[in-house]
C-alpha cells in the first residue's frame, strides 16, 4: 500500500488512477493523516454469479435436511 499528499494525489491522479486500477492500493494523506484509501473497484461479472446460481440449483438436495433446516441454520448464521 503507497501513501501520497493530497497535492502529489492531484497532480498525479491519472497515473495513480491506472495503478489502483491494475490492484494497487493507495492511501491519500491531508497533512501527514491518512484520509481516504484508493482501491480497484470490486466488480461483478453477472454472467459467473448466473452461472454460479444455476450450478448451485443444480445439485442433488441433502437428504434428511429440510428447507426449514437450513433456513434455521441460515438464521442463526451457521450458513
Amino acid at each position: 500500500m503507497a501513501t501520497v499528499g493530497i497535492f502529489e494525489a492531484k497532480t498525479r491522479l491519472s497515473e495513480i488512477v491506472r495503478l489502483v486500477e491494475e490492484g494497487e492500493i493507495f492511501t491519500i494523506t491531508l497533512r501527514g493523516k491518512p484520509v481516504v484509501d484508493l482501491v480497484p473497484t470490486q466488480r461483478v461479472d453477472r454472467r459467473r454469479v448466473g452461472e454460479a446460481v444455476r450450478r448451485l440449483l443444480a445439485l442433488p438436495k441433502i437428504e434428511g435436511v429440510s428447507d426449514a433446516a437450513l433456513r434455521g441454520c441460515r438464521e442463526k448464521g451457521g450458513l
